[in-house]
This record gives structure tokens, sequence and C-alpha cells, in this order.
């Protein structure tokens, strides 16, 4: 990307029998200044913007055109060719091969530099699993493909976080809640924040990130009465990172450190596992909110919300997360404060 070209962001369509192609549709419509180029099945996209009433223009992708300006309306497109044809809210396993390829397309591009950002719309896990492929995300998906370590995180404008964005990591992801004491170890605590503060730093441009860590258990353990992770886990790798330099606190009880007071004293916050954290986020910006990779050798954002099997179809379905996914990967793209 230079100055004379628009950043170059590859969008993947999900789940075929989802929103994710009106989405895009709605995105490709407006003014965004991106050079956007949709990775999936270019029927699927064009039914997508029948039924939200867009008037798209889909144009082969060739990798060695540049692109200065793009008129609302024009999308470029990487095409892949659904496994069977599509029905909206319809899941069909057979179709599963198809969603990878389009995010592994985007993967690769991404490592090699063809894109500047990946922006995925919503898959379902289920359906993938179901083919026989085991899958638990994009965000393992990715990682796996990358051959790095990475943290999922959420962030929402505003939100209950006086101002400034409200951001949210997970220190593990999409887990049984059973599995998640004995996946919390001191080592991936260390691993995890050292990845949130430096992606903070260096994406974010948060010159000294503040990090509230949660505790796993009520009270953050009430002092052992009621779980000793806090004491045996989590502190040690509090300390360890407050060591080296790190402004890292806690353990936080869960219930209190989103309190707006709390939180204005944080640019971050750690939880311990998916539902301790999204949900307050969720409820603080959803439609709104962004899901970030971080710690990929490239930009990756996401939608804060599934597939809407219910809604897929009728045009209705909000398209706000996935225009606030792809702003924020053209600010990050661009080197400037989110």
């Amino acid at each position: 990307m230079n100055s004379r070209t628009l950043p170059r962001i590859a969008l993947t369509a999900g789940e075929p029998a989802g929103i994710g192609a009106e989405l895009i549709a709605r995105l490709a419509a407006s003014d965004i200044a991106a050079d956007l180029v949709a990775i999936g099945d270019p029927d699927l996209l064009a039914a997508g913007a029948r039924a939200t009433g867009v008037a798209l223009d889909l144009r082969a992708y060739d990798p060695a055109e540049t692109v200065a300006a793009r008129a609302p309306g024009t999308l470029r497109m990487c095409a892949f060719t659904l496994s069977e044809p599509s029905v909206p809210g319809r899941l069909d396993p057979r179709n599963a091969g198809y969603v990878l390829a389009t995010l592994a397309r985007a993967a690769d591009g991404a490592s090699s530099g063809e894109f500047d950002a990946i922006v995925t719309a919503p898959v379902h896990k289920g359906v993938i699993n179901d083919a026989g492929v085991p899958f638990t995300g994009h965000t393992e998906f990715f990682a796996a493909r990358a051959g790095c370590e990475v943290v999922m995180m959420l962030t929402a404008q505003g939100g209950a976080r006086a101002g400034g964005d409200l951001r949210v990591a997970l220190a593990t992801t999409h887990l049984p809640l059973a599995a998640v004491p004995t996946a919390i170890t001191r080592t991936g605590l260390v691993r995890t924040l050292r990845i949130l503060c430096d992606d903070l730093i260096t994406r974010f441009r948060i010159a000294a990130p503040r990090i509230a860590v949660l505790g796993l258990n009520p009270h953050a353990g009430e002092g052992g009465h009621l779980g000793r992770e806090e004491i045996d886990t989590i502190a040690p790798a509090i300390m360890q990172l407050r060591a080296a330099g790190f402004d890292v606190q806690g353990p936080i009880p869960a219930d209190t450190a989103f309190v707006p007071t709390q939180l204005e004293r944080y640019d971050a916050v750690l939880a311990m596992y998916h539902d301790q954290g999204l949900p307050v986020l969720k409820h603080a910006g959803f439609g709104d909110a962004v899901n970030v990779t971080l710690g990929l050798p490239y930009l990756r954002t996401s939608v804060d919300h599934g597939t809407a099997l219910d809604l897929a179809g009728t045009g209705r379905a909000d398209p706000g997360s996935l225009f606030a996914a792809t702003r924020l990967a053209l600010r990050l793209a661009n080197g400037k404060e989110p």
C-alpha cells in the first residue's frame, strides 16, 4: 500500500446460509475508502445484494491491479464456488470446505502482504464440525495457519468506559467452562499479557498500556477461600509482568472491574474466560463492537455477532458491526490511533 492507492481489505463472506453476503453488500454500497475484495461465491454475493436492495457492481479481482478510488457499489471478487447451492437460513455441511478455503485464501494473502487487513463475516462453527472438520473459530484457525500465539480481544467504542474504547481480551477462548481452570497457566497468562501489551503499543498506539487482570473465582478467590487460582497462578503471572515494567494490575474481582470508575483506570481488561468478559462488552456496544485477533503478523478484525440464520435472506440484518470492523482495520492499517 502507498499514498496513491487505497488500503486493500479482504472480506470473507462466512457461512453461506447466514447474513455475511448481505452485510458485505451493504458495506460495498457505502463510500468507505478501501479497496474491498470479497472472497467467496459471486452468485452468493449477488443474492445478498438483491436481498438488501443494493445495486452491486461485481468485478473480477486481479492482485496486480491497484485501486486509487472506489465508487460506492463497486466490489472486487476473489471467486470461490460453493460446493452446493445455498439456501438462506439452512445450514449445509457440504459447504464447510468452501468456507475454510475462503479463510485460507485470506490468511495467505494477508501473510504475503497482498492484503492490508482481513475483515471476516461470521461463520458457523457447528456446521463445520458436522462436516468432520475440527474447528473452534476464526481466531484459532488464523493462529494455526500463521503458526503463532494469538489473543482474542473485543473492543466497543465508548461503552461504559469514559473517554475511550472498552477493550476486553481473553485468557482462554472457546472452551467448555469445566476446562477453563486447567487451561489457565502462569506461562500462558504471561504470554497472553505480553501479546496484549505489545499490540496495544504497536497497533493501537497506546504508549504505556494499563491492563486490568480479572480473577477466575468469585471475589477473586476471597483470599483462597473460594479457590486458589488467583494465588497460585494469576498473581504470580501479574508480578512477573510488573517486574518486567508492564502496568498490569490484579487479580481484580470480575463483578467490580467493569464499574465505570474502575474502567477509567485501564486501557484493557483481561478476562479469564469467554463469558466472563464478553457479555459486559456486548451489553455496552453490541452491533458496533469489533473482534480483533492480536499477535498475528497481519491485521484481522471481525463482527461481534453470529450468522443470524433467522435473518438470512431478509435484508434486515444490521451491518453496524461489519462497518465498525472495517473502519478499525483501516485505521490500524493506516497507522492511526483508533
